[in-house]
């Protein structure tokens, strides 16, 4: 498996690319090759006096090259100029990329809780599968908020198409994951006749037989809500959950319960698209 990882250099970038654990996780679920990225914006110049970012990000990106070289990873680097959730989508097709991998700083000491703007801007546009890696905020040497990456996953799901695509990761996140949540929020919606607690059982004897320690919760209210209220109640290292992406407009609208739920979460977050038409 590939991935991207975009950076960009900060202290952040630092603590989720040097944690050993995290790298760890990575390459129990089949990572094998990671591509590091790091995008210039349109608006810096390298003619700018004392300005020689290409270089001086290149120089960056061989330090991280030489860590996850050390924990068995191919890699390879990219210094790209323009967009940053453009070119990051951009180069992760053209890689085929299984995932992309992005680190964000947690919460923010507001109520209402904010990401970086590459982060949000990915967990709109992504098209393959997004982990967002969730690094501390208030912190002048940052550390990574759960470094166990897939130790523990709450998955949430309303039994759609899309949520069913997510599920599937865990043919590959199992290697890594002890203990899983399945969640689902009811909605006036549904049909009465189906029995969401079932179908979450269903879904749960499948991990079971992947040795996964396994329990379900159905609940009532606002399915962001909900969800992130599950999160507080059992603090999973990662959130999984699906992007419906209905239309390319529906993708770029705030408000979905995939975005309030990558802002919102404590931890880290795996965004899982809708598969794209060959």
């Amino acid at each position: 498996m590939r991935a991207l990882y975009a950076t960009d250099l900060s202290a952040a970038s630092d603590a989720a690319i040097e944690n050993e654990t995290c790298l760890e996780c990575l390459g129990r679920i089949g990572i094998t090759t990671v591509h590091l990225v790091t995008v210039v914006p349109s608006n810096v110049h390298s003619g700018m006096p004392g300005m020689d970012f290409e270089q001086r990000r290149q120089q960056g990106l061989d330090r991280y090259r030489n860590v996850m070289e050390s924990a068995g990873f191919d890699v390879e680097t990219h210094v790209v100029r323009g967009t940053p959730h453009r070119r990051i989508n951009g180069i992760a097709e053209t890689v085929k990329a299984d995932m992309t991998i992005i680190g964000s700083r947690g919460q923010s000491p507001l109520a209402n809780r904010v990401i970086g703007s590459t982060a949000r801007n990915l967990s709109r546009t992504s098209v393959v599968p997004l982990l967002v890696n969730r690094i501390e905020r208030e912190a002048d040497d940052p550390d990574v908020l759960r470094e166990h990456l897939f130790q523990r996953m709450l998955y949430a799901t309303d039994f759609s198409e899309n949520a069913r695509q997510a599920f599937d990761a865990f043919s590959y996140l199992r290697h890594a994951t002890q203990e899983a949540t399945l969640v689902h929020v009811e909605s006036p919606k549904d049909d009465p006749a189906v029995d969401p607690e079932s179908q979450l059982n269903d879904l749960a004897g499948t991990l079971e037989e992947w040795d996964i320690d396994t329990r379900v919760d159905v609940r009532r209210g606002d399915p962001a809500e909900e969800i992130l209220a599950a999160e507080q109640a059992v603090t999973p290292s990662t959130v999984l959950v699906g992007s419906r992406g209905r239309s390319r407009l529906r993708r770029l609208l705030l408000g979905s319960v995939s975005e309030e739920i990558v802002a919102g979460a404590d931890g880290n977050v795996f965004l899982v698209p809708p598969a794209r038409a060959a």
